[in-house]
């Protein structure tokens, strides 16, 4: 059997992290089983379905590195084909024509709210004869789904799962103006893209015991299904704004690399021993279910921050150059001795961005301590444009041991008048970046 797998997200706004993360898990297994990985654009609320939010899931799934087997497919123009299934199971008697009004149908729950009993439709038209229907009346057809006994799945995540079919009623097909629902049209065309594993959050998996009744009422093959656990925020409430960022562009935005966020959502809910950093081709070799967890896995912002850094330093310069923007005050040689320089603690581009800005722009209003001046005066003599950093630090150390002074002094100071804080990198590195020229323009504004 050809594995064959579909992400099929809703173009009604963003891609959301979590949402990313199954597209993920959809692509590696099928990746390392050979298979085919599908998307579908599931466009058919209408009100909400909007190109552009077509464009941001394809945009968001791009940056993340994921590709997709052959064009999108698009779940609106297949209203045809759902109906004729629809009608092929009315025509099999495993369907039927329900002529309840809105009215009635509040009615009936409203009764069963008062009596305690679940709110599901009662089948008042199942076994109705022909000779009720009212003439000309609007109708949905509905499944006639099995009363008695129950619908199981085996869950590649969660274990065999049961429900009686006493609590599952009659869903809707196919609605009063021939449209279809999102229950039924997302089984029809999982089987006519011959998908084979449905992989999908564990919000689905009451729809899924419905959904496999169609597939049982129409004869088919019913998909093997995995259903991944949520995403949590820190406080183990479902990941939302309030945690922060949700959407995909937001953390492509915040300074996130796309090989550290597919690390990070493999790691969440997933794992192969202790081991934290996985290559494309080693997420491929090693994924499977038996080690995706049941329960909700907790976002946790300082894992990512500490997996960004480590691909932001292992991250060639040329590319890292072209994400981020060089100062004005800057050629391409003091450029990138920032960002190596920056990188090495920094868990996103934006902080590396931020930092590299910080020391480009020469501070406003600083005037260093009086009894450091005439140091800095003098050790801005010593500096020689040939020399690299361990040169230049070492002239620092040679010069406080020959002057007397604490280094603190001269340390805390020489910042100051490079970048405004006592709080910075290494002297030597920034003198290095500046350049000689702007290191004594700087300490002599901070010394006058």
């Amino acid at each position: 059997m050809k594995v064959v797998t579909r992400f099929a997200p809703s173009p009604t706004g963003m891609l959301h992290i979590g949402s990313a993360r199954t597209a993920l898990f959809n692509q590696i297994f099928t990746r390392r089983h050979g298979g085919k990985f599908l998307l579908r654009i599931e466009d058919t609320d209408r009100e909400r379905s909007t190109p552009e939010s077509v464009e941001v899931i394809l945009d968001g799934l791009t940056w993340l590195g994921l590709t997709w087997d052959d064009e999108p497919i698009f779940q609106f123009p297949r209203a045809p084909r759902h109906a004729e299934v629809a009608r092929e199971l009315l025509a099999a008697g495993k369907a039927y024509k329900c002529f309840a009004t809105q009215d009635e149908l509040t009615a009936m729950r409203e009764e069963q709210k008062e009596k305690g009993l679940p709110q599901r439709y009662d089948g008042r038209w199942r076994d109705r004869p022909e000779s009720d229907t009212p003439a000309g009346a609007p109708f949905v057809i509905r499944l006639k789904a099995p009363t008695e006994g129950e619908t199981v799945v085996d869950d590649l995540v969660q274990g065999t799962v049961t429900v009686q079919n006493t609590q599952l009623d009659d869903m809707v097909l196919l609605r009063s103006d021939g449209t279809p629902t999102y229950m039924h049209a997302v089984v029809v065309d999982d089987h006519d893209m011959d998908i084979t594993h449905v992989i999908r959050g564990d919000d689905h998996l009451t729809n899924t015991f419905r959904q496999v009744q169609i597939y049982q009422a129409m004869g088919w093959d019913v998909p093997r299904f995995a259903h991944l656990p949520l995403i949590h925020g820190p406080d183990g409430h479902k990941l939302s704004k309030r945690h922060g960022a949700v959407s995909t562009s937001q953390y492509r935005d915040e300074g996130y690399l796309p090989e550290a966020m597919r690390n990070y959502l493999l790691r969440l809910g997933w794992g192969h021993g202790d081991q934290e950093i996985f290559s494309d081709a080693e997420a491929v070799a090693l994924f499977d279910f038996a080690h995706v967890g049941r329960s909700p896995a907790r976002f946790d912002y300082d894992r990512l921050g500490s997996l960004n850094n480590h691909y932001m330093r292992a991250a060639d310069i040329a590319r890292l150059k072209s994400l981020l923007k060089k100062p004005a005050a800057f050629d391409d040689a003091a450029f990138e001795k920032a960002i190596i320089l920056f990188r090495e603690r920094a868990k996103t581009l934006v902080e590396v961005q931020n930092d590299i800005d910080a020391i480009a722009a020469a501070p406003v209003g600083v005037t260093v301590a009086d009894e450091a001046k005439p140091h800095l005066s003098a050790i801005a003599v010593l500096l020689k444009p040939d020399m690299n950093a361990d040169a230049i630090d070492a002239a620092l150390k040679d010069y406080v041991a020959s002057a007397g002074v604490p280094f603190k002094l001269i340390g805390q100071n020489m910042r100051l008048a490079l970048v405004g804080s006592p709080q910075a990198p290494a002297i030597g590195k920034l003198v290095e970046i500046l350049g000689v020229g702007e290191v004594n323009q700087r300490i002599s504004k901070a010394t006058r």
